[in-house]
């Protein structure tokens, strides 16, 4: 059988205030003539399909009707949720999309209640898919448990639980069918791509490739947005996004993942470029050294970065040179001294929230860099 594994849509991401609707609906509707031009027999979506918890309707009626074309044909469709998407929407669509024949799975389900696929490919191979959504900490970790031991400990405990959640999922693999395995996280030694949430990549969330076990065929992760494979007694391999998300990622190669497998077989994979973004590019220098390249930029969104002193209408300069730029720096080599070195009191108002209340542990002397670690990770998951 063929399958498409793609994951990291972000559906809904704005980039300096610009949507990005448009070039989404060009990406997806790329990857649905991948789809019917390799003639695939499932699509593995694996998280992070909107880049909110909370998708506007404009995100989410370009996402729908995407599904369903991925699903004609008799195609099989796996969705599962990632860190950016909100589990408990996709337990709403679940039902509803599940008549169409589109497995979506939003929370950790059982084998027998929906966490082990089993699916009959069009090609007549019976397949085994264990599906495991992005899980927080908090919830793998229970928060008794939190409370005492030290981060490492928390680390390995997360770890060990998602291995043994993998490893309830994966307890059906049989040497006559297609055995593959879909989830949402961080593998040690994974190189990120740039525009990964930084809380919920950090060692906390770490797992090993240990998880998976030799029976897998296939491994199909989603979270690490640049396309690579990653060691293991598997195929295991990340899809990357279809789009740079952000200007992170300008060096990325955007694309998707076409994997051929039988049973008893390890899977054959091949990777497929998607083009129909925009780039994303950094460009630096003088006024006049911008003018001169100009006409190399094509239609990328910009980054620009000025190696001028800073001057009324420079911005407005720069726009009309390059229309394109939506990002517009100073060189640190030409900004002022004071620009450079803040004020103190200004430095204080212009942190975030874990810098604050590691401002307030200090003050009080309760310093404690695992509670400052959990602070982070509260922090994260109230506010995604």
């Amino acid at each position: 059988m063929k399958i498409l594994h793609t994951a990291d849509w972000h559906v809904g991401k704005v980039l300096k205030g610009r949507s990005r609707i448009d070039e989404h609906r060009s990406v997806l509707r790329e990857l649905v003539a991948i789809a019917d031009r390799e003639d695939v027999d499932a699509v593995i979506v694996a998280g992070d399909v909107f880049d909110t918890s909370a998708p506007t309707p404009e995100a989410q009626s370009l996402v729908m009707p995407t599904l369903l074309q991925l699903r004609e044909d008799g195609r099989q469709v796996v969705v599962l949720a990632g860190n950016h998407d909100n589990p408990h929407l996709f337990e709403v669509y679940r039902p509803v999309l599940g008549e169409l024949g589109i497995h979506i799975v939003g929370t950790f389900r059982r084998p027998d209640q929906g966490g082990t696929l089993e699916l009959t490919a069009r090609t007549g191979e019976s397949v085994r898919l264990a599906v495991l959504p992005f899980l927080s900490h908090r919830y793998v970790v229970r928060a008794a448990e939190v409370l005492s031991g030290t981060s490492a400990e928390h680390n390995r405990d997360y770890a060990d639980r998602i291995a043994q959640l993998i490893g309830a999922l994966t307890t059906g693999f049989a040497g006559d069918t297609v055995n593959l395995v879909t989830t949402h996280g961080t593998l040690p030694g994974g190189r990120f791509g740039g525009g990964e949430r930084e809380a919920q990549s950090i060692f906390s969330y770490y797992f090993e490739a240990t998880a998976f076990p030799a029976s897998t065929q296939y491994a199909a992760l989603g979270h690490l947005h640049r396309r690579q494979q990653m060691p293991g007694a598997c195929p295991i391999w990340y899809s990357g996004s279809p789009m740079a998300v952000d200007f992170g990622e300008e060096g990325n190669t955007p694309g998707a993942l076409l994997v051929t497998v039988e049973p008893g077989r390890p899977a054959l994979v091949g990777e497929v470029t998607v083009r129909s973004a925009r780039t994303l590019a950094t460009v630096r220098g003088t006024l006049e050294k911008l003018e001169a390249t100009a006409g190399d930029v094509g239609d990328a969104w910009l980054r620009v970065v000025v190696e001028e002193q800073p001057r009324p209408g420079l911005a407005e300069m720069v726009r009309e040179i390059l229309p394109n730029a939506i990002d517009i720096d100073i060189d640190e080599r030409f900004r002022p001294v004071h620009a450079r070195r803040r004020d103190p009191v200004d430095a204080r108002t212009a942190r975030g929230p874990g810098q604050l209340f590691r401002d307030y542990l200090a003050a009080t002397n309760r310093h404690d860099d695992e509670v400052a670690a959990l602070f982070d990770r509260l922090h994260d998951e109230v506010t995604s």
